[in-house]
């Protein structure tokens, strides 16, 4: 089953942000969303939740019109990890991951034993009774990816793919958290989930997407694998400066993040 997009079109106050923008997504694939800023990136991605209605066009999820989604029903199938969160208020790391859960849990216990998993596999173990706004920027995302793991931690249930939605998903993350979350999202995908992530590093998009859709001015430029939209002419008019793909610089210190690995 698959998300797709035909022709949204978005204006928020007097400007029109999309203009016809097409997408599909298919579920057990990582789709990135990549472009330079102000291209309309975010507001795709919010109108594909359901975050915003669009003034023209459709988006569908699983087959159904997302506009039809029930609110309950919706944070069911797909859960979204935004660019920034704000908390006023103290809280706890577990309870802001709890605020993830659902009623279909049997108990409490079972309830703690997912939010300890959940923070496992974003690198947290042990933070469940931390405070987090004591927590660096870094450290608090991973604790909101943990709230949006748990919201939809099978990826698959009775009703089709869930679906994972992360905007800018490891924009204040070092290198190895980079690759953690990335491989994470990965194998949500790989085992029939869908991932749809906005994108700024075009080496961890070229290294985990399966599907790309780049963005220049509110319109789809090209969509399609990496390697048929990744290239030297495509990202050079949308970026508007010269790249080029799979070159390393003549000289100099150059990392990529393909040649690192995690330690077991």
């Amino acid at each position: 089953m698959s998300l797709t997009a035909r022709d949204i079109r978005l204006r928020l106050g007097r400007a029109e942000i999309l203009h016809g923008v097409d997408l599909t997504a298919q579920a057990g694939q990582l789709t990135a969303i990549i472009g330079p800023n102000g291209s309309g990136k975010t507001s795709l991605m919010r109108v594909l939740t359901g975050e915003l209605a669009p003034v023209g066009g459709e988006a569908m999820l699983n087959g159904q019109p997302i506009a039809s989604h029930h609110p309950e029903a919706l944070a069911r199938r797909r859960a979204v990890l935004p660019q920034k969160s704000a908390l006023s208020f103290p809280f706890s790391v577990a309870e802001i991951v709890r605020i993830g859960l659902h009623s279909l849990l049997a108990g409490e216990a079972e309830r703690d034993a997912l939010i300890r998993a959940a923070l496992i596999q974003v690198g947290l173990p042990g933070y469940a009774g931390r405070l987090y706004q004591e927590l660096s920027g870094g450290e608090q995302q991973r604790v909101q990816l943990a709230r949006a793991l748990v919201q939809v931690w099978q990826p698959m249930g009775d009703d089709g793919p869930r679906w994972l939605f992360l905007d800018e998903p490891v924009s204040s993350l070092d290198i190895a958290h980079q690759l953690t979350v990335m491989r994470l999202a990965a194998q949500y995908a790989r085992r029939g989930g869908g991932v749809v992530a906005v994108m700024h590093d075009l080496n961890l998009t070229a290294m985990f997407a399966d599907h790309v859709l780049l963005m220049k001015g509110g319109r789809a430029r090209a969509e399609g694998p990496p390697s048929q939209v990744m290239t030297d002419d495509l990202l050079s008019e949308a970026y508007g400066c010269n790249l080029r793909v799979g070159h390393a610089p003549p000289e100099g210190v150059w990392l990529l993040p393909q040649g690192a690995s995690l330690a077991s």
